[in-house]
């Protein structure tokens, strides 16, 4: 069965967000996801506030941008809301926008290298090793979690677009996040590459969660307000993005991403959508049952 979730956007105030958890857990929507964007709201922070307000909803954060944190720092915290809250935290990395890396200092020559040094580290550290590794990133010396999770197998998934970050979730990453900029081809394509990454580095069998955004609007003017995030994100030209309409318009563009090979389909809210609440209540009661 496809997974459903929705994104609680970082342009809402951080206050927002306790209501549209408890909505969530409430309907049943499966997840929740959050996004770390500069300038607005922390990924770990809000991850954790939504967790302890809920019961039931897995929550994930997609994604921590890696050059913004050391790699012990991310283990630590990613283990310490596995500990307390099992199996409900999801958590991906990823380069980070590099013009907002390069506002705060922390735009390094070559992301694809940093993000590959801090995936293995993260996955080790998290699996209860103790790491000593001296890349040209990530450097650590006889480190150790005294918490690791308790289930060792918690994931760590990477967030990626262009072909080498992709083959890169695929050898270092537990899964793979694709932005709301890819269609059901683009699918397809993450797939091949993924694959290629995942053989390359003698991890050809066995699961590899795949999430895939999708942007989604729904009400009276939801076609005009798609096509305005579109066409600012510089999307307008890509066909088969987004979804405007009623519960079964999104759903059948759900499963249309679910048939090129998403494991989940998270639905995102356009920037100016006026009810984050009915958003996620829209999605667990009127899109999840549309969706085998």
């Amino acid at each position: 069965m496809t997974a459903l979730g929705a994104v609680f956007r970082p342009q809402l105030a951080p206050e927002r967000l306790r209501s549209v958890a408890r909505i969530a857990d409430g309907t049943g929507l499966e997840e929740l996801w959050l996004w770390e964007d500069c300038f607005r709201e922390g990924g770990i922070s809000t991850a954790a506030a939504a967790l302890a307000w809920t019961e039931r909803v897995r929550v994930g954060v997609g994604l921590l941008p890696v050059p913004l944190r050391n790699v012990a720092i991310t283990a630590m915290e990613v283990a310490s809301l596995h500990r307390m809250f099992p199996g409900r935290a999801i958590v991906g990395v990823g380069h980070g926008v590099q013009d907002w890396m390069g506002q705060v200092g922390a735009r390094v020559e070559s992301p694809v290298t940093l993000l590959r040094e801090h995936l293995v580290a993260l996955r080790a550290l998290l699996g209860g090793e103790r790491v000593t590794t001296d890349g040209r990133y990530v450097r650590l010396d006889d480190v150790g979690l005294d918490w690791p999770p308790a289930d060792r197998g918690s994931g760590v998934l990477a967030g990626a677009t262009g072909p080498r970050s992709l083959r890169l979730t695929g050898e270092a990453a537990d899964g793979t996040i694709l932005t709301a900029a890819t269609n059901a081809e683009g699918v397809r394509e993450a797939l091949r590459l993924v694959q290629e990454g995942r053989e390359a580095a003698g991890r050809g069998e066995g699961p590899h969660q795949l999430v895939v955004y999708l942007l989604a609007a729904t009400g009276a003017d939801a076609d005009a307000r798609l096509r305005a995030e579109l066409v600012a994100e510089g999307l307008g030209s890509v066909p088969d993005l987004g979804v405007a309409g009623d519960a079964g318009a999104v759903a059948k563009a759900v499963e249309r991403l679910a048939e090129a090979g998403a494991d989940t389909v998270v639905l995102q809210p356009t920037g100016d959508e006026p009810d984050p609440e009915g958003f996620v209540r829209f999605v667990a009661e009127e899109v999840r049952p549309l969706v085998p």
